[in-house]
């Protein structure tokens, strides 16, 4: 049978989220013995767990101290935060799975769904490495690209564009380099939302940094990397508008 262990400073909300699992049926076993940095460490060496969940920020330390203490992950991580800005997107940019604070019984069942699905795959260190990265505010934002191969490390200041190929997405990037990710267009258009990226056309996503000038005659963006991309017509005064404003 999998373990679960749930690490959070509040007794109230780790007898919650038992709760909630044991009622999805899903034949894991709950523990609730983290309820900080140190009880945290201590469970997850004792119990060997398949599954944390793990709030972020506890009276001790946080989530990335209880990890730091753990030479040898053997676990998936579900991370509890109750931050809606920048910890959420650090999180989504780490390719990590997270669940928002009051906690919606549908979205941690999904995310536990999803754990288990993957179970078998040990989380990656370097994810982990990335998230802690980008909790830091003044720091250049990474970007996790998981392709069938590898796992990518990207700083999101490289990428020029990303392109949409049907249920993939080809990112390219300043130095030449191209990575062909199993996402689409809409999920990067709503994770790099509030960064210096704009949809210029269905297809198309442009980081604005990279724009070399506009084309009135062919109605194309020109990019430093000497590629054209169409604009829409409909986002052409949204565009220029951005640009002023940049």
């Amino acid at each position: 049978m999998k373990k679960v262990l749930v690490i959070d400073d509040e007794k109230p909300t780790r007898d919650f989220i038992k709760r909630l699992i044991d009622s999805y049926h899903f034949g894991v076993e709950v523990f609730t013995d983290g309820e900080n940095v140190e009880t945290g460490v201590e469970a997850i060496h004792r119990l060997q767990p398949d599954l944390v969940i793990l709030d972020i920020q506890m009276p001790d330390g946080n989530g990335f101290d209880v990890l730091k203490s753990i030479p040898v992950k053997n676990f998936e991580v579900i991370f509890i935060t109750a931050f809606q800005e920048y910890a959420v997107q650090a999180i989504k940019f780490s390719a990590l799975d997270y669940i928002l604070k009051p906690i919606d019984s549908e979205e941690l069942k999904q995310a536990i769904d999803n754990a288990l699905n993957v179970i078998t795959r040990k989380t990656d260190e370097s994810q982990l490495n990335v998230l802690q990265h980008n909790m830091q505010l003044n720091s250049k934002r990474k970007l996790v690209l998981k392709t069938q191969e590898s796992v990518h490390i990207v700083e999101i200041d490289d990428i020029i564009r990303c392109e949409s190929d049907k249920n993939y997405t080809l990112f390219f990037f300043n130095n030449s380099k191209k990575i062909l990710v199993s996402r689409t267009l809409k999920d990067f258009d709503v994770l790099l939302a509030g960064l210096t990226f704009f949809r210029a056309q269905q297809s198309h996503l442009i980081n604005l940094n990279y724009v070399e000038r506009y084309n009135r005659h062919e109605g194309t963006i020109i990019m430093k990397d000497g590629s054209a991309i169409p604009l829409s017509s409909a986002k052409k005064d949204q565009f220029f508008d951005v640009l002023e404003a940049m």
